[in-house]
């Protein structure tokens, strides 16, 4: 088994030891359980049940088994992160399970079993794993879909007495939920505020396609959080009929992958679990039904704040195919083609068409049908156009085989990917396999290893599957079936939409089909030359522990080394430039938020012509080579993750973007086009105003944040574009980042010969003014939205700080915030059931000399905003008033601290630390306090920063509200549009 090398300096056992020094009991004291009576061995068949009717190779890292009882499982050692252990539990039922009068029972007793249990009282089951390091909804959780019930916990720093107790606590969840009409009283607001803070236009365009896309099949008519009538209707009584029908060992399946002995997680699975029985016979699943012909095949639905888009469908039925390696390599060819037809798509979408992006899928829809889906979003209001153009695209498909040139790139980058995956399986985190297999287990395939997978496909190489002919073959298959589909949103009603769309699907697009467009090919030769070599001037070590590396080239550039082959095949590269937000002029509106989208995709200027986005992809499809670009606080920068051997080209790569950009106008274009095209969605519900506004409005109302207005979108042209960027991506030294499994030497010279070699870098325009919190308001701002009129947002900050001087504060900062969050999730959700979804955060902009904010936020009904600023501000004034008590702040130390720890397994992590250190040295001096300040943390600690930062009036807050009910003279005082 391949074993996670240990990072030293976040001395992991360190930061578990640093808990006690604040006066905490040790682990066990708290978690341990009686030790067990002996009791008779159980008696396992170990036959891999997964595999049964496949000839597809076994993974030998699973073991498999099966519990008298029928419970099934598959265990596995899994050492990343270090001392982790993943647990999937996985129910056979989901909404597809329910009757006409039980819609939504799945996902309630979902939320009931994590309530409590017949030996766990109500909540305790939250405090348990918190005292072990789990973070509540994140490490522990679940999920309804709808034909199964997954409860998922990744118990960090596990030893034998932790799972355990967990496992009791997961087979008792199971067997023994608590479900009583007290329970389901407090439960039911919970789950009825999930289904309001859901409803919305997106919601409402999911519930469309899902009814007329399966019309006649339960899938159809069985939404999985129900409707308000059932969940009402719902008693105790009922919701335990449905469990006692369902929820039995015969249909669980319990995965567990992690870092501790296999052989221990088969004895805790039988000790927990093999006395749990059923109540009467298994029931028989449902019949799911199957497409059905007869049902209507068009509907519309009119969303104002959407924009426009067509879902078209072809549905076969969905049948249990033994998962064997023909089936999988004929239906590699299946993806082939879905391939090649989205890069067409993208292609035209790219060079300026009617639409703004189009997509196929290939997809088995919850054991209910095989569809292949088309997706378009027009620009504009134009769809029937943009359906006549994509219409035409796949029309060319079905009627012309593709080159052997296309599918030989699919072909490639689909072997490079497996590639990687092989070279990286070494790393793959245990609750990823654990997912991997749950999925697995949902549509009856199989999982194996990387390089079994990897066979499967050159085997289809070598048998020839990938040619013209066969790809048209599946092109031809995957685009018929029996029953086909087509959903068409609008902005605005129009009485004659089915007919419009009837005809545009009829319509013949023959001359709408063109030639073929060949890409230019390109090599990295094709790239622009860079210069000579550069020189090192400097190097030293930066960070002792771990030992991190500084250079410094000639021309002003440094780099930061980090060789960590805890992550074998993977290396991680950041390169930052000039100020980031800090360049942007204050007070002005300016094209910075079309970056994302029109930067990278405007390419390269090469001597033998622009190198644009289809290019780049070309010279990168069969490599792990990328190109990132995003703005922070305090720099710009491109980022990717590549390998050992591409790390030479792809710094070359970001080196030419550097110094010869290309100013290709059509991503300009493409950009405010879905800028445009997607704006009304930005008032469509509360949490898109939050999303559009809140970060402007915590800045003084500074425009380089937030959404511009949509006069400022609409006015984006090429040559604006190109005069913003063009001195940004000139102006300030290069700082790069090389993490990874990496040569030191190799990826020193890879810098020396790219970002070393340019040309030196003219000084970096000074910083913008800081940002400015706002000021206190006796009364929230109030912006409004246009969506549902029971669903309203709320927000409360107070100021805290920014900049590398007081790093250490800023972590504890995050404990005081985890301590706050759990406070706020007991009122809100759990005693009032107001909101499903209240959280806490505290933002720390060590790129900032301020700016950083304690926030607590949620979704709830506009007549409770007053509650949550209420309850809030309670909180906020007790914890300082008084210290917590020790078991409170371990709950939220521990978690939080073994969130750190599990982070700095990885090179992100420490990237992140790092990240501006060749500017600010003190950012890499505060790694050496990274495991005491979140380790030893004490409540007189919070207490004392609750004082300074959480005082009375000082706090900023803001409602979101529907239009009807948002006060006119408060709506218009808002800064806004």
């Amino acid at each position: 088994m391949f074993s996670f090398p240990r990072v030293k300096p976040l001395a992991l056992s360190f930061l578990v030891a640093a808990l006690g020094l604040s006066g905490f009991a040790p682990l066990h004291s708290q978690t341990a359980t009686p030790a067990p009576s002996a009791s008779p061995a159980v008696q396992v068949d170990k036959t891999p049940w997964l595999y049964k009717g496949s000839d597809i190779p076994h993974d030998p890292e699973w073991r498999f088994g099966t519990l008298p009882n029928g419970l099934r499982y598959a265990v596995r050692k899994n050492g990343v992160p270090p001392g982790q252990v993943a647990v999937r539990l996985r129910m056979d039922v989901g909404s597809l399970h329910e009757g006409p009068s039980e819609l939504g029972f799945a996902h309630l007793l979902e939320h009931l079993s994590f309530r409590g249990s017949s030996k766990v009282p109500d909540g305790e089951s939250k405090r348990v794993w918190q005292r072990l390091g789990v973070t509540f909804g994140s490490d522990s959780n679940a999920s309804t879909t709808p034909v199964s019930t997954t409860y998922k916990l990744d118990l960090p720093d596990a030893n034998e007495t932790s799972l355990d107790q967990s496992m009791m606590i997961l087979a008792d969840m199971m067997a023994a939920p608590n479900i009583t009409d007290a329970m389901l009283n407090l439960e039911r607001p919970v789950v009825l505020a999930e289904q309001r803070e859901r409803l919305g236009p997106q919601a409402r365009v999911s519930d469309a396609q899902r009814q007329l896309m399966f019309a006649g099949q339960l899938f159809g008519e069985r939404p999985v959080i129900g409707t308000t009538a059932t969940l009402n209707g719902a008693t105790a009584a009922t919701v335990k009929a449905f469990h006692q029908r369902w929820y039995r060992p015969e249909r669980a399946t319990l995965v567990i992958v992690g870092d501790l002995d296999p052989a221990l997680f088969e004895r805790m699975i039988a000790k927990h679990f093999a006395g749990w029985k059923g109540v009467g016979p298994n029931p028989n699943n449902p019949d799911f039904g199957k497409p059905d012909a007869t049902k209507p095949t068009s509907a519309a639905l009119v969303e104002p704040t959407l924009p426009p888009m067509v879902s078209m469908a072809v549905l076969r039925p969905w049948t249990v195919f033994e998962d064997t390696i023909v089936f999988n390599q004929e239906r590699m060819v299946d993806f082939v083609a879905i391939r090649i037809i989205n890069r067409r798509l993208e292609s035209r979408a790219r060079a300026g068409s009617s639409f703004i992006g189009a997509g196929a899928d290939l997809s088995d829809a919850v054991r209910s049908a095989n569809v292949t889906s088309i997706q378009v979003v027009p620009i504009g209001e134009d769809w029937e156009s943009a359906v006549k153009e994509v219409r035409a695209v796949v029309a060319d498909a079905l009627a012309t085989a593709p080159t052997q040139a296309e599918i030989d790139r699919e072909v490639a980058e689909i072997d490079s990917s497996m590639r990687n995956s092989i070279a990286t399986a070494p790393v793959q985190a245990g609750s990823r396999r654990a997912d991997n297999l749950v999925e697995a287990v949902d549509i009856n395939e199989v999982t194996t290893s990387e390089q079994a997978s990897y066979d499967i496909f050159t085997g289809a190489k070598g048998k020839g599957l990938f040619t013209p002919a066969r790809v048209l073959a599946a092109t031809q298959r995957i685009l018929q079936g029996t029953a086909t589909r087509a959903l068409v949103t609008t902005r605005t009603p129009d009485s004659n939409v089915q007919t419009k769309l009837a005809a545009v699907l009829a319509a013949d697009v023959s001359g709408l089909v063109g030639a073929r467009k060949a890409t230019r090919s390109v090599t990295f030769a094709s790239l622009p030359k860079i210069g000579a070599p550069g020189k090192v001037v400097e190097r030293t070590v930066a960070v002792a522990e771990p030992k991190i590396e500084r250079v410094r080239f000639a021309n002003g550039s440094t780099l930061l080394l980090f060789q960590n082959p805890g992550e074998v095949g993977r290396v991680y590269v950041n390169v930052r430039f000039g100020r980031g937000m800090q360049a942007l002029p204050a007070g002005k509106q300016t094209p910075a938020w079309a970056g994302d989208m029109a930067l990278v995709a405007s390419g390269i200027a090469s001597p033998g012509g622009l190198i644009g986005q289809e290019e780049i992809d070309q010279l990168t499809g069969d490599r792990q080579i990328q190109l990132g670009f995003g703005i922070g606080d305090d720099a710009f920068q491109f980022s990717a993750q590549t390998s050992p051997t591409d790390l030479q080209d792809q710094l070359k790569l970001i080196a030419a973007k550097l110094q010869s950009p290309g100013w290709d106008p059509n991503p300009v274009a493409r950009a405010r086009a879905v800028a445009v095209t997607g704006y009304a969605a930005t008032s469509s519900s509360p949490d898109a105003v939050i999303g559009r506004d809140l970060e402007r409005l915590l800045r003084g109302n500074d425009p380089r944040w937030g959404t511009p207005p949509l006069a400022q979108i609409e006015k984006l042209n090429a040559q604006d574009f190109r005069t913003f960027w063009e001195p940004l991506l000139a102006s300030g030294p290069i700082e790069v980042q090389i993490f990874g499994d990496i040569d030191v030497e190799k990826a020193i010279e890879a810098a020396r010969t790219t970002i070393g070699a340019m040309k030196s870098r003219r000084e970096a325009a000074p910083s913008s003014p800081a940002v400015r919190f706002p000021m206190h308001s006796a009364a929230p701002v109030v912006l409004s939205h246009t969506g549902q009129p029971d669903q309203a947002a709320a927000v409360i900050a107070w100021q805290t700080g920014g900049g590398a001087d007081n790093i250490t504060e800023s972590r504890k900062l995050e404990i005081l915030a985890a301590v706050m969050r759990d406070r706020i999730l007991d009122r809100i959700r759990s005693a009032e059931g107001a909101s499903y979804s209240p959280t806490v955060l505290s933002q720390w902009p060590v790129g900032q000399p301020g700016g950083g904010r304690i926030m607590a936020l949620t979704l709830i009904p506009p007549d409770r905003t007053d509650l949550f600023f209420r309850v809030a501000r309670e909180i906020a004034a007790d914890l300082a008033a008084k210290p917590i008590d020790i078991d409170e702040l371990r709950r939220a130390m521990v978690p939080t601290a073994q969130m750190v720890v599990r982070r700095s397994s990885g090179n992100p992590f420490w990237m992140q630390q790092t990240e501006g250190g060749t500017r600010d040295p003190r950012r890499l001096a505060a790694i050496a306090s990274i495991a005491r300040d979140y380790g030893a943390t004490t409540p007189q600690e919070l207490q004392a920063l609750a004082i300074k930062y959480l005082a009375p009036g000082k706090d900023w807050s803001m409602v979101v509200l529907p239009e009807a009910k948002a006060a006119a003279p408060a709506a218009a005082a808002a800064p806004g549009r």
